[in-house]
């Protein structure tokens, strides 16, 4: 097994843990799944057909993160032929590996929300953000980075040196200015679900 397909079973498995222990931790401090508002035009596999779903205000619905399917395919093809380079693969496996809304995580250096996909029209939503930030980057001749999670900061983001897949701070339009991790499974192994108050 090559180095790389080691790391990228480390971060599959890291990054499913996360999802876990973020589930189990919301539902031990307000016993239940998270909730989000339905939207029939903007349906998920996260949404859960739960028995108590009586309970909620109307228009609300369970959910949880969901493995998405191989047979789904997701790829990122389309913005490595648009760009015309190719995508660190941490970044592919992250984005392909769940459908979720954005997870509240704590680190060292302070709150910040995971990203991720909610359904494929939102995955492919989030390839035009890539490919907008990435010709960002390249106006600006800066290094090309990959954002997957923002912070409680305004206009800060989390994002991966493409090149490297080291993890850093940045403030958008701005140079990355503080390496976090080394990884991204490093980066994710470190977090802390932060479970918000309901209401």
């Amino acid at each position: 097994m090559t180095s790389s397909n080691q790391s990228n079973e480390n971060l599959v498995q890291i990054l499913q843990q996360f999802s876990e222990q973020y589930i189990a931790s919301y539902q031990q401090t307000h016993s239940c799944l998270p909730t989000v508002e339905q939207d029939d035009e903007w349906p998920s596999l996260c949404e859960q057909n739960a028995i108590q779903q009586s309970a909620l205000p109307q228009g609300e619905v369970y959910w949880q993160p969901v493995a998405i399917d191989k047979n789904e395919a997701l790829s990122f093809e389309n913005v490595e032929s648009a760009l015309d380079f190719t995508l660190h693969n941490d970044i592919k496996t992250y984005f392909t590996l769940l459908y979720s809304e954005s997870l509240d995580a704590r680190c060292d250096e302070g709150e910040l929300s995971l990203l991720f996909a909610w359904n494929q029209k939102d995955f492919e939503r989030l390839q035009e953000n890539l490919i907008g930030h990435i010709l960002m980057k390249r106006r600006l001749t800066q290094q090309e980075t990959i954002f997957f999670a923002v912070t409680d900061e305004e206009d800060m983001i989390i994002s991966i040196d493409n090149a490297s897949g080291a993890v850093w701070v940045e403030r958008v339009g701005c140079k990355p200015h503080k390496q976090l991790s080394d990884s991204l499974a490093q980066f994710i192994s470190q977090l802390t679900p932060v479970i918000k108050p309901l209401g």
